[in-house]
């Protein structure tokens, strides 16, 4: 007893010792504006919550913190250099102010972390997984100078089994090369570029998501991917399990609450059809979430479990008693509304500094009265869209634009096929290779509703191609092949982008066979003093000088709504959620500490437009 006293009383005598030699390497750069939560950032405690919700399990531990890192020309980049650089605050981006460095590396560079974590392996009939959120954009993994592997793509998760590159001793080195070539390359990078200016912003190098490593059975549960019908009142679950072994089966079990409702053992990577009778169906209104258990089992023993969750919900397009289609929730017509979210910080860039910051936007939108959000030319980390699933917020998933070419940052309307974006084989092979892990990361959310393929004309290439792969490929959702782009008569959904007012797509052109939406409107913008990227020159479609008349001209716009949707709208998207570096258009600053619209004001406007009333489907 007394021995363990001694070591207690040494972990408490110099844990305070560890973490002031921490706070003394790393403090995030000062000069912009920042968020509530920067404060509250610290190496030792930085996005430590569980990174995957839909597939959870005990075994695990985060390695997010200061790493040693160093940028090197690219010339030099083929051995890890002899000494490094300081210390980056990981997952921040190393152009962040909360990475600590603050540093843009560019495509003539590379950047390099490092990183020595106490883990011992026992290695039993077990294997170790080195899992990362995301890097931006190529990068090479290597664990006690051995390769673990490559990936390519700056948006989907990604693991490496590094079980045969462990050392026996307790310490272990991770080593971490990128690439990334921002607005230099070809590849997706949504609206990162090399110079800043206007609607584009500062690049995004690195690592940006969770790291960290997880311990799993030899054969284990990989993946799961469920697709309810609300209509058969049953969810259909398939998985992906590794090292299967003959005899081998998964049971599904799914609760309401403490109650069990289903239960079924199937073949693994067998689908498996639970029947949900009576079925709690999700909505905006009620986000309903059914757990789920799922077990792997050999010879009547537990292998590997890991706890899920699932929805009941149905989104499809259906036509109005007019022939109008229609986007329907639960097979009844519902408007939707939300902002344009870019899912940007002052302090982060692309990282939230906090997953109760990355929560507060969803929060404060679901406050305002939206009931949708369109996630911008980014991928969001797991959690974002676990808090979408909890609070019952609809979620339009663009694809980030990449390959833009000289057209870039236009509106075309509609132009037919004529701008297209003649893409490079390699090209066209990054962007397809990105979209499908993309969606495949991202298919288990119910939150998720619509697909996004291409945003307005930027990089907009064989747009009938791609839509009905993504169709064919996700059949359980709609998708809107060109936001504000290239129109084509293809996928569910036909969406003009206008600035300022609201506007539509004649119904009598488009409406019989696809959804129209307005993609994009609003852009009022209202400088805010002392919440601003910079002092001046910053912009919005259009600008006001007081929050009482920027109110008063987006209450007008409100008011335009019922005609359209009673003629054939489905949807609208505002921009903005926040501000985002010079573009002041946003309902929030940029740091988030003031919100430009009184959110009970707007959530009473906002309510009128659901009212289903205006719309009479047909049978």
């Amino acid at each position: 007893m007394k021995k363990v006293l001694l070591y207690l009383g040494a972990l408490l005598f110099t844990a305070p010792i560890l973490q002031a030699q921490n706070a003394a390497e790393w403090k995030y750069k000062q000069g912009k504006i920042v968020t509530q939560w920067a404060d509250k950032v610290s190496p030792a405690n930085v996005h430590s919550e569980y990174p995957r919700p839909q597939l959870v399990r005990g075994n695990w531990q985060n390695i997010n913190g200061l790493w040693d890192y160093a940028i090197v020309p690219q010339a030099s980049a083929e051995t890890k250099p002899a000494a490094f650089e300081g210390k980056i605050l990981v997952p921040f981006a190393v152009e962040s102010a909360l990475s600590g460095v603050g540093r843009t590396v560019g495509k003539d560079s590379v950047l390099w972390y490092q990183r020595t974590i106490d883990f011992s392996p026992k290695l039993k009939d077990q294997r170790v997984l080195l899992h990362f959120g995301a890097v931006d954009w190529k990068c090479d993994v290597i664990v006690n100078g051995k390769s673990a592997g490559t990936h390519q793509g700056g948006y989907d998760p990604f693991s490496f089994d590094i079980t045969d590159l462990l050392v026996k001793k307790k310490q272990q080195e991770i080593t971490v090369k990128v690439w990334d070539p921002s607005s230099d390359g070809p590849q997706p990078r949504g609206k990162q570029i090399k110079n800043p200016h206007g609607i584009w912003y500062t690049p995004v190098t690195g690592i940006w998501q969770t790291v960290w490593l997880e311990t799993v059975p030899t054969t284990y549960i990989a993946a799961l991917m469920p697709v309810p019908d609300i209509d058969k009142q049953m969810v259909r679950i398939t998985s992906d399990i590794r090292n299967v072994k003959e005899g081998d089966k998964l049971r599904f079990t799914a609760f309401d609450g403490s109650n069990k409702v289903a239960e079924l053992e199937v073949a693994p990577n067998a689908a498996a059809d639970l029947n949900i009778a009576n079925p709690k169906l999700w909505s905006p209104d009620s986000p309903f979430l059914y757990d789920l258990t799922v077990a792997l089992i050999r010879k009547g023993k537990v292998v590997d479990e890991a706890k899920s969750y699932f929805a009941m919900r149905k989104i499809a397009m259906q036509a109005d008693q007019n022939g109008i289609q229609r986007m329907t929730l639960n097979n009844q017509f519902l408007f939707q509304y939300g902002p344009l979210d870019q899912g940007w910080w002052p302090d982060g860039l692309y990282t939230a500094p906090s997953d109760e910051a990355l929560k507060f936007d969803i929060v404060k939108t679901k406050e305002m009265g939206f009931n949708m959000i369109r996630k911008h030319v980014k991928v969001e980390p797991a959690r974002w869209y676990r808090h979408c699933d909890e609070l019952g917020m609809l979620v339009w998933q663009d694809m980030p634009s990449g390959d833009l070419g000289n057209d870039w940052g236009q509106h075309p309307g509609v132009t037919g096929n004529e701008t297209e974006r003649n893409r490079t084989p390699e090209s066209e092979n990054i962007y397809k290779t990105e979209w499908k892990a993309i969606m495949d990361a991202n298919r288990f959310f119910p939150s998720i509703v619509v697909w996004v393929p291409f945003n307005e004309a930027w990089g907009q290439f064989k747009t009938e191609e791609i839509t009905e792969w993504t169709m064919k490929y996700d059949p359980s959702r709609l998708v809107n092949s060109a936001s504000g782009g290239n129109f084509f008569p293809v996928g569910h959904i036909i969406d003009l982008h206008n600035y300022p007012a609201p506007a539509m797509p004649k119904p009598e052109l488009f409406g019989q066979k696809q959804i129209i939406v307005l993609g994009e409107f609003g852009g009022l913008g209202l400088p805010v003093d002392q919440h601003t990227w910079q002092q001046k020159d910053n912009w919005g479609y259009q600008s006001f000088k007081n929050q009482e008349d920027l109110y008063k001209r987006y209450e007008t716009f409100i008011g335009r709504f019922e005609p359209l949707i009673k003629k054939g709208l489905s949807a609208a998207v505002y921009t903005q959620t926040t501000d985002v570096e010079v573009e002041t258009n946003g309902l929030m600053t940029y740091d988030r500490k003031v919100i430009k619209f009184p959110e009970a004001k707007l959530m009473q406007i906002h309510k009128p437009l659901y009212d289903r009333s205006w719309v009479k489907m047909g049978q």
